[in-house]
């Protein structure tokens, strides 16, 4: 794989790394460079032109079909709205004051947050993860908190989200009536 994504090592590819053999995490690596890439450019330069770019330096093929340029269209796209959605949680923070990598991280997940059904906890363990890797020392935690706040507001309880109800496990039932009896 190539290490574009990792944030961790220095960047090697020999061939063109294929779209369909990206795990989901290196595809929110992926969508990660895309989001810095147009921020870096701001925003002058077209997603199209970043892909290709892309491509060509770092052997990674970006199909303009393909859900993870879709994605990082749809956040380029509600960026607004996403840091209006984010500055209520930045307790005691100016939201320029936020690193660019983890200002980039947040709008992503937030994004996944409100747009997706992508499980909560799911979100805001690659998150976390992606500010390891790409963030400033330490950030990753606040990342967490701010995501933890924002999940509380925007999503319902994961049991509400499947419509589940409270319902003890069957063991549980039967021993109960086991004793009963």
């Amino acid at each position: 794989m190539s290490s574009i994504f990792r944030g961790d090592e220095p960047i090697e590819h020999t061939d063109v790394l294929a779209y369909k053999d990206l795990s989901r995490r290196e595809l929110r690596g992926l969508i990660f460079h895309l989001l810095y890439a147009a921020e870096g450019n701001s925003y002058e330069d077209s997603l199209e032109s970043i892909a290709d770019n892309l491509t060509r330096g770092f052997g990674i093929e970006i199909p303009f079909d393909s859900q993870a340029f879709a994605t990082a269209q749809d956040v380029i796209h509600h960026t607004d709205e996403l840091d209006r959605r984010i500055k209520p949680y930045l307790q005691n923070w100016r939201f320029d004051r936020v690193g660019l990598c983890t200002k980039l991280i947040l709008r992503y997940a937030m994004y996944e947050i409100l747009h997706t059904d992508i499980p909560a906890n799911i979100i805001i363990n690659e998150a976390v993860e992606l500010a390891k890797c790409f963030s400033e020392k330490d950030a990753y935690k606040f990342v967490n908190g701010i995501l933890d706040e924002a999940v509380k507001a925007h999503r319902k309880p994961v049991q509400e989200e499947k419509g589940s109800s409270e319902k003890e496990p069957e063991e549980t039932q039967n021993e109960g009536e086991k004793k009963k009896a």
